[in-house]
């Protein structure tokens, strides 16, 4: 029987994304293609250390050993490598024991054409060329930013924590703030506020971890005992009024996060500092370069108007 990945969350991660490639990378700028083949080979059995996403992959795929049968997640190497050189990647994914089985080596091009052919929900990377052309074509994609690697083997919780404008939602209101200012951007969503957003980028991914709660909600009215895993957190510049079309837009899509926060222009490092998330989503990198000592996986998705036109500062130097 064909294996059936409709209804699977899945997670497209480049090698370069879940493991640290900086040394074997640098051997390809140095001295080419056919010397970073050599190398790879030579040191085929030499484990590669953890890379960002490492945390974030491992604790989601962690969820199918709560619910076998289901097996809800799927995770899908998409590489640049070519098999031969991408053998140590495949090695390495064996030594930690990560559950990702399935592959795509692409031998120097990129890989995101591929990504509707494996039903994925999120495309993570560490180049910015892939992502930016998975983002123009309408695939959900992520830049995976350089940061420390804090992965506490006891902490079993999947904290995944999003930004809202260009990440969640699409980026009409964040036109209206970057064109016309803050006051105009509360007008137009307090006129707005019964009317949910267009979905952005990452919509898609968030409604299948939506789904993910309920799978753990029943099973822990089932058995109280039933330890969650997945905690999810929303955290935006919004403020009051600005924030009930937020509230419209899950409802409609019949969704709701864990933790939400509407920090009207606080950094949100203070909220993040805590939060602690295994991955966090934001269009605006100015948010992401402020990670707390830069030990949070930081992604930057890079949509719409806010990666288009030149940043403008509101009140409080940010953007809604």
């Amino acid at each position: 029987m064909a294996f059936d990945i409709g209804d699977k969350l899945v997670i497209g991660v480049s090698s370069s994304a879940l493991f640290d490639l900086s040394e074997s990378h640098q051997v390809y700028l140095d001295k080419g293609a056919d010397e970073y083949r050599a190398y790879q080979e030579a040191n085929i059995d030499a484990i590669l250390p953890r890379g960002v996403a490492f945390p974030f992959i491992r604790r989601f795929l962690a969820i199918n050993r709560c619910f076998p049968e289901q097996a809800p997640c799927e995770v899908v190497l998409f590489s640049r490598n070519s098999p031969e050189t991408g053998l140590r990647v495949m090695r390495s994914i064996a030594h930690y024991g990560l559950d990702i089985s399935r592959a795509t080596f692409m031998t120097g091009k990129s890989p995101f054409t591929y990504l509707p052919a494996f039903n994925t929900a999120l495309f993570l990377s560490a180049n910015a060329e892939d992502v930016r052309g998975a983002i123009a074509a309408g695939y959900p994609a992520g830049l995976v930013l350089p940061s420390k690697i804090d992965d506490e083997d006891d902490d079993i919780e999947l904290r995944v924590a999003f930004d809202f404008d260009g990440v969640l939602a699409d980026d009409e209101s964040e036109t209206v703030f970057k064109t016309n200012g803050l006051g105009e951007f509360h007008a137009h969503e307090t006129l707005h506020m019964a009317r949910p957003h267009q979905p952005g980028p990452l919509a898609g991914m968030f409604q299948k971890l939506a789904a993910m709660q309920k799978m753990e909600q029943d099973a822990q009215d089932a058995d109280p005992s039933y330890r969650k895993i997945v905690r999810i957190a929303i955290i935006t510049a919004r403020s009051a009024p600005s924030h009930e079309r937020v509230v419209t837009t899950l409802k409609s899509w019949g969704v709701s996060a864990d933790e939400t926060f509407f920090l009207g222009g606080m950094e949100k490092s203070r909220v993040l500092s805590i939060f602690k998330p295994h991955i966090f989503f934001d269009d605006q990198l100015t948010h992401l370069q402020a990670a707390p000592g830069g030990t949070i996986p930081m992604v930057h998705v890079p949509f719409g108007v806010a990666n288009a036109l030149p940043a403008q500062a509101g009140i409080h130097g940010t953007r809604p």
